[in-house]
């Protein structure tokens, strides 16, 4: 089923200790909170309206490590970047302590996913700590997205602060610079020269032409400034309620992370062995900004190599049957394994499970006991007693 893998370092090794061996900082982070969360989960959210989606972000949020998304399945999807469901899944996954992948697959010519990332209504760089791309289009889809991230991060570490200040000049203070402009005897002859004409009426304290004098109603000032921000997010998306964070771990960096599909659970799916040896190459070429791969198995082999492999197609038989019990497809060509082979023989790091938690009676308990599942293979994987 999967190729021997365990003389790689990181089938044996700790999600803590892996943390310490990693240039990224969105995987660093993962297998931090891997680690305190005790969960190697991941939801796959395929619902289609956003009400389900938040609500179920909310109630299943503190069994998994990584909501998964679809946001073109969603219907109601609120496209604002600064109060809408992307906004609102950013507060839910600080809330509960989990990322976002938008499993958006970009696969196409390095200007058109740079734009489908960065643009259009879902601008979902903004929201998705991590998407992945189909790397038929070749090694270009990802220089070209890491281009697009590099400089979407060089912006957002700074937001404008503009205050405002409106203020009435005291009287008093006017009447004595009258004064002593009129005695002669303290006023600065070469800060206040004497029109030769008189001017016309400006509002400010004097005599204008009729004879009448002048004053100052207010004087406002609109003062704006780029000042650095240390929180990954932006202010204008905290509400009363949103400034959660989950407890033990800082907020996620701002960087974003990109995974490579690699290899697919479906029967008869065209990923050569070919094709998945291209998708590691370009892993190691731009591991500064790919955390790993949607795979079957683990596809680290080289020494230097530390990517984090998720893996789609699990499912666990009904509580009470055999753990290691063959589970059937769903007849469109998607095929199931357990969470013991995936994560304890094949060295996979994340488990993704979608319809076997969202179709369940409670899929708040069901989304426990996978958790339990996976990280069991985990511990077991390492040698670690559960």
């Amino acid at each position: 089923m999967c190729a021997n893998r365990d003389r790689h370092p990181t089938f044996k090794a700790s999600f803590a200790e892996r943390a310490n061996h990693v240039s990224h900082p969105l995987s660093n982070y993962l297998l931090r909170l891997m680690e305190l969360k005790k969960s190697n989960l991941c939801l796959s959210a395929d619902v289609t309206s956003a009400r389900e989606l938040l609500s179920l972000a909310d109630r299943i949020g503190p069994s998994i490590v990584i909501l998964k998304t679809h946001y073109d399945l969603i219907a109601g999807w609120d496209y604002h970047p600064q109060t809408g469901t992307g906004a609102k899944l950013g507060a839910l996954a600080r809330k509960h302590g989990f990322l976002i992948f938008e499993d958006r697959k970009f696969g196409d010519i390095g200007s058109t996913v740079q734009l489908q990332y960065t643009a259009g209504t879902a601008r979902i760089i903004d929201w998705a700590h991590i998407v992945n791309v189909n790397m038929v289009p070749g090694k270009a889809a990802v220089t070209a997205l890491q281009a697009a991230a590099a400089r979407w991060r060089s912006r957002v570490g700074y937001e404008v602060k503009t205050s405002v200040s409106v203020g009435t000049p005291v009287s008093d203070s006017f009447d004595e610079n009258d004064e002593d402009g009129e005695d002669g005897e303290e006023a600065d002859d070469h800060l206040a020269p004497t029109p030769k004409e008189p001017p016309l009426s400006t509002g400010i304290r004097g005599t204008d032409h009729n004879g009448r004098k002048g004053s100052i109603v207010s004087i406002t000032t609109l003062t704006q400034s780029f000042e650095p921000v240390d929180s990954p997010r932006f202010a204008t998306t905290i509400a009363e309620g949103d400034e959660l964070v989950y407890p033990g771990i800082e907020e996620p960096p701002w960087e974003r992370g990109l995974l490579i599909l690699a290899q697919m659970s479906s029967a008869g799916n065209l990923m050569s062995k070919e094709y998945t040896q291209a998708c590691v190459e370009a892993a190691r070429e731009h591991n500064d900004f790919v955390m790993g791969f949607i795979s079957q198995e683990t596809l680290n082999s080289q020494s230097t190599d530390a990517f984090i492999s998720m893996t789609p197609g699990c499912q666990l038989p009904p509580e009470g049957e055999e753990e290691d019990a063959t589970v059937a497809g769903d007849g469109l060509g998607q095929q199931y394994n357990t969470p013991a082979n995936l994560v304890g023989l094949c060295g996979s790091d994340i488990i993704i499970v979608g319809r076997g938690i969202l179709k369940a009676a409670s899929p708040q308990a069901e989304a426990e006991r996978y958790r339990r599942k996976a990280w069991k293979a985990y511990l077991n994987r390492i040698g670690q007693s559960t």
